[in-house]
């Protein structure tokens, strides 16, 4: 009697779909960079420097709370199949909604920044419950109803920074800075706040109750097999209503974060210029919404987007290189899963006309 050998992480890990993607997407980038005469071990070399030497890393991580967060706010209902594509949306309300209070709350410093990140994660958890109730109650798809309620939403702060709540004197459309010590504290004197630290406490969050609770084993079970979870009694309805409540409140919570930290206020168009709800998506994607997964994931689009600038300066690539590589990365990931799939498929046909 043979026993087969437990393959180790390692193996497995290498035979890891998401890995060969990776790989795969950093060489087809080493003949793109090799065609336009770059050197390709310079240019990763300035990625790298640029986004974890001494110069980048602060940068590295005050973009990684951005980005970080809006991965784990989408990744939330991806884990059950649900796709939020609101995210900017939610992102800009909570953004908005914290400025407001902390410019106007008659509350000492402390509270008012508390009572900032609680608005903020309020805002954008009863937008994203609008979409999902669009859904729910009216029939409309999740994925159009949060998609389309972004731009009105993200109009709708524009125009109050523009006009109502635009700072007096200000040429820039953005309202006036919070008072002081109305802020998040920062680690010494770079630009990384707090806010980091609650984006953590939110991933570890996200990995306990997925993988510890019961409430995370129905979410997984409904994105393995949503029929399956429905005959064991899961309303799916319900679960989408908690799920985008959750998911819009920590999109909230990066928008409150980033006006608590520097510069202070809300200003048109910061939160998302940045790309980083599509950045976040990119990395729930690649992580199939695993917590772990999610944010590794998250700190790799993080240092190609960060270090894309010093790979412009050190070898005159334009730093759009480091989108490529992220689209390609997913990409490629769907091209090999779709091959599994179908070889999947085609063994089960086999093995049914053998049996």
């Amino acid at each position: 009697m043979t026993t087969s050998a437990t393959p180790s992480p390692l193996a497995s890990a290498a035979r890891s779909p998401v890995l060969s993607s990776v790989v795969a997407a950093l060489l087809v980038g080493t003949l793109l960079l090799a065609a336009t005469g770059a050197d390709p071990l310079t240019a990763y070399g300035a990625v790298l420097s640029g986004s974890l030497g001494p110069d980048g890393l602060a940068a590295t991580l005050t973009t990684g709370t951005s980005v970080l967060g809006m991965a784990l706010a989408l990744s939330v209902p991806l884990r059950a199949g649900i796709v939020n594509l609101g995210g900017d949306g939610q992102l800009v309300l909570g953004g908005l909604t914290a400025t407001v209070t902390g410019l106007y709350a008659p509350l000492p410093a402390p509270l008012a920044v508390a009572a900032a990140l609680l608005a903020g994660m309020a805002a954008g958890a009863a937008y994203a419950v609008l979409a999902a109730v669009c859904e729910t109650r009216l029939g409309v798809p999740l994925l159009v109803s949060s998609l389309l309620l972004s731009y009105p939403a993200v109009s709708f702060a524009s125009y109050l920074v523009r006009y109502p709540l635009k700072e007096p004197g200000s040429s820039l459309p953005q309202t006036r800075r919070l008072a002081e010590g109305v802020a998040l504290p920062a680690f010494g004197s770079t630009t990384v706040t707090v806010g980091l630290l609650l984006v953590i406490a939110a991933a570890i969050a996200h990995s306990f109750v997925d993988a510890r609770t019961s409430a995370g084993y129905e979410v997984r079970m409904t994105g393995l097999n949503p029929r399956f979870a429905a005959y064991a009694g899961v309303d799916r309805a319900r679960l989408t209503l908690r799920l985008m409540a959750t998911s819009g409140a920590i999109a909230g919570l990066v928008g409150a974060i980033g006006v608590l930290s520097f510069p202070y206020r809300f200003l048109d168009g910061a939160l998302t210029a940045p790309g980083y709800t599509w950045t976040g998506l990119t990395a729930a994607l690649l992580a199939a919404a695993a917590p772990l997964g999610t944010v590794l994931a998250a700190l790799f689009f993080t240092v190609l987007q960060v270090g894309g600038l010093s790979m412009e300066r050190a070898t005159e690539v334009p730093r759009e290189l480091t989108q490529v590589l992220q689209a390609l990365v997913i990409v490629l990931l769907a091209s090999r899963l779709r091959m599994t799939w179908r070889r999947t498929g085609r063994r089960g046909q086999e093995n049914g006309k053998a049996a």
